[in-house]
């Protein structure tokens, strides 16, 4: 299976369902996958974006430096030439980070012409309305209405956004409740966990509804179906109570 169709499965499910199944088929812990609430949509109605990172630092806010606009462009042809679509993840290292205007709906237009579908910043944006036109999705740390001179370094290089930090090709999957990175040696093996990982939701929540029994049957009913589905084992009681 090709890097595009694994990406266009884990599009079929919302972001926390995959945020609950991913320490199941990966180590990693939990605190290294999902980004702050810092980090939300503004472009909320676009849906789910996957893709994989691609990686820079940016300034925009720190007044009196020339603009260094090069590997901005450069990146451009990086992102064209991938074989999957692309997230633009950008942090934010200005002087004045309240400030911070990562991107705007002219850049939105170019990236998306290359190839990129959305953008991942702890920093701002601005022309959402045009953002949404494009479309191009964007999870940022709010609105910024203007910019300094922009200068761009470190392309490629990891970067650390929302607490979190995400290297050049792994995967960002977000949505309207936020975004979470997934490794990329997890990702086949995904999918296929994020279906069971939705029916035992599904079997849980309905008993967890029920007023006829008890919370210790609700407790025992839960660990029952973690087990039935292949969720048994250590890392099953942090969902158990979910």
């Amino acid at each position: 299976m090709s890097l595009k169709e694994i990406l266009a499965e884990l599009r079929e499910f919302d972001t926390a369902l995959l945020a609950n199944t991913l320490p199941y088929v990966s180590p990693i812990e939990p605190c290294e996958y999902y980004l702050s609430r810092r980090i939300q949509s503004v472009t909320p109605d676009l849906g789910p974006t996957v893709g994989i990172a691609v990686t820079i630092e940016m300034d925009s806010s720190t007044p009196a430096l020339p603009v260094q606009i090069d590997p901005y462009w450069q990146q451009l042809h990086e992102i064209q030439a991938a074989d999957a679509p692309v997230v633009w993840v950008v942090k934010s290292v200005g002087s004045r980070p309240d400030h911070e205007c990562m991107i705007g709906d002219g850049m939105a237009k170019l990236l998306y012409s290359v190839g990129c579908i959305g953008l991942v910043t702890d920093g701002g944006v601005r022309d959402v309305a045009g953002l949404r036109s494009v479309p191009f999705a964007a999870y940022c740390c709010g609105t910024t209405i203007h910019h300094e001179p922009m200068r761009f370094r470190n392309p490629g290089k990891p970067v650390e956004v929302g607490g979190v930090t995400i290297r050049a090709g792994e995967i960002i999957h977000a949505n309207n409740e936020g975004v979470i990175k997934i490794p990329i040696a997890a990702a086949k093996a995904l999918p296929a966990m994020a279906v069971k990982m939705r029916a035992v939701e599904h079997a849980v929540h309905l008993y967890w509804r029920r007023t006829d029994v008890s919370i210790q049957q609700k407790r025992d009913h839960a660990g029952a179906v973690f087990a039935e589905y292949g969720f048994a084992g250590s890392k099953a009681p942090q969902h158990e109570l979910k």
